[in-house]
């Protein structure tokens, strides 16, 4: 997603983190010291929390919370907090925001770092054994919708046994936002992780012009978007795929990638973890979800659905 002033061309900084490129922009006029102390707060800020929510890492928070299913955890405060918002979230959207669907999506293909996937193996052997774990696992996979019997008390959590936790996209968003708090003293900027971004400060009267990677064509915009506050999040099943009808995006209904009509979903709210979660809730649910929240879809037709006329309202 590429974001721009209309006037003068912003700072712009960008590193990895988090399997995507961050990228920072900052207002013309910043000084270019105050600019980049600003990005190594952000960087540190997505180094420390990639730390703790990958599942990719064995020795993250993460991975260690999900090996003691079944007994109660003592955990970070960042980690409880994260926990909250995404049961309340799972909550908010009925379920179709579930982030107990890791065993699900273990067995959909998605065991490994994405770049493993996306380089693709050509041993056979090894793609077998790996098919076959794959479908033991959708045999003994716990079935999704674990979050209701999740437990929290205080720095503490329990979850049933079997159950695993994958946070994703809301720890993305959730990280976006508190990145976007170490930039509060430039006039205005916004934090981009992989096209989910937060905007911070006073921005031009005017708002600024987002642009909306087109799903089929990356580098290539399929819409433009005014914003002036708030933060925006994208969800595709074209992005993270390794086959038809193999993604990322799991539908708890059924526990196997989403059967969809919509190819992405873009949704505003005034954070980027709201966003994020909405904008999975509606590439799984569909234009119905459009009378709940700001928000763009792109079906698989090639027609472009929105409620972004509330948006203007509330974010510029």
């Amino acid at each position: 997603m590429l974001t721009r002033d209309r006037s003068d061309e912003p700072h712009r900084r960008s590193f990895p983190a988090m399997g995507t490129r961050v990228q920072v922009v900052a207002a013309p006029g910043s000084a270019d010291a105050s600019v980049d102390a600003a990005v190594e707060r952000v960087r540190k800020v997505f180094a420390r929390e990639e730390t703790r929510f990958s599942r990719f890492r064995t020795e993250s928070e993460l991975c260690r919370v999900n090996a003691r299913a079944g007994s109660w955890v003592h955990v970070s405060r960042p980690f409880a907090e994260v926990t909250r918002l995404a049961l309340e979230a799972a909550r908010a959207t009925g379920g179709l925001f579930d982030p107990t669907v890791l065993p699900a999506l273990r067995a959909a293909g998605y065991d490994r770092d994405f770049k493993e996937i996306a380089a693709g193996d050509h041993d056979p052997e090894l793609e077998a054994i790996r098919r076959t774990v794959r479908e033991l696992a959708i045999k003994d996979a716990t079935v999704c919708g674990a979050w209701r019997d999740i437990q929290i008390q205080g720095d503490r959590i329990r979850m049933p046994g079997g159950a695993e936790l994958d946070f994703g996209g809301i720890a993305k968003g959730w990280t976006v936002d508190l990145a976007a708090q170490m930039l509060r003293d430039l006039p205005w900027a916004i934090v981009d992780a992989g096209g989910d971004l937060r905007i911070v400060g006073d921005t031009p009267e005017d708002g600024l012009d987002v642009a909306v990677e087109d799903p089929q064509a990356k580098g290539r915009e399929t819409l433009r978007l005014r914003l002036g506050s708030g933060a925006l999040a994208t969800s595709s099943v074209t992005v993270r795929a390794w086959g038809r009808g193999a993604h990322h995006v799991i539908d708890p209904r059924t526990g196997l990638p989403a059967l969809t009509g919509v190819l992405q979903a873009t949704v505003w709210a005034q954070t980027c973890a709201e966003a994020e979660v909405w904008s999975k809730a509606a590439l799984i649910g569909g234009p119905a979800t459009l009378e709940r929240v700001p928000a763009t879809l792109i079906l698989q037709t090639g027609e472009i659905v929105s409620s972004f006329d509330a948006l203007e309202e509330v974010g510029a």
